[in-house]
């Protein structure tokens, strides 16, 4: 079975898809940004197999949201960093984050908790206009044709 190419779609949310809609991406990147950052430990903590985290890491390295640093040359060893891409991205997991928690956390609450570094506050991300500052949501926004959107 082919696999469909969001990335050749005429849509960032079908291109973000492309790179991140695989289970297992979203997840091999949050570890990464919690600071699991070599193999073994990664394997062991998401219970992936070894096949599908190499490819997963694979994917991730050629479409520069990971990179791999050398941290010992004898014998060569290598660990996942985040790019600049990739930390990006880990801004679209909180916004993934603060939805779970809201309808998917149950009685016991979040699993995990984010302080803010400015205020030292916990809290959760709140989309803002980029302009005005305003909270931004759905309900909020009229969707126009861009300059790069597909002529039919």
């Amino acid at each position: 079975m082919q696999r469909t190419r969001f990335g050749d779609m005429a849509c960032s949310i079908a291109r973000t898809m492309d790179v991140i809609g695989e289970p297992w991406s979203p997840l091999v990147l949050r570890n990464v940004y919690v600071g699991i950052n070599r193999f073994e430990p990664l394997q062991q903590s998401l219970g992936i197999s070894r096949k599908v985290l190499t490819q997963r890491l694979k994917w991730l390295v050629e479409n520069g949201v990971l990179e791999r640093v050398e941290y010992s040359d004898r014998p060569p060893r290598h660990e996942y960093a985040l790019t600049d891409k990739g930390r990006e991205l880990c801004d679209l997991l909180m916004v993934m984050v603060r939805w779970g928690d809201r309808w998917t956390a149950g009685e016991a609450g979040p699993p995990v908790l984010y302080r803010h570094h400015a205020c030292g506050e916990i809290s959760h991300v709140e989309p803002r206009c980029s302009v005005c500052g305003r909270p931004m949501h759905a309900t909020d926004v009229d969707v126009l044709p861009g300059p790069g959107a597909a002529d039919d």
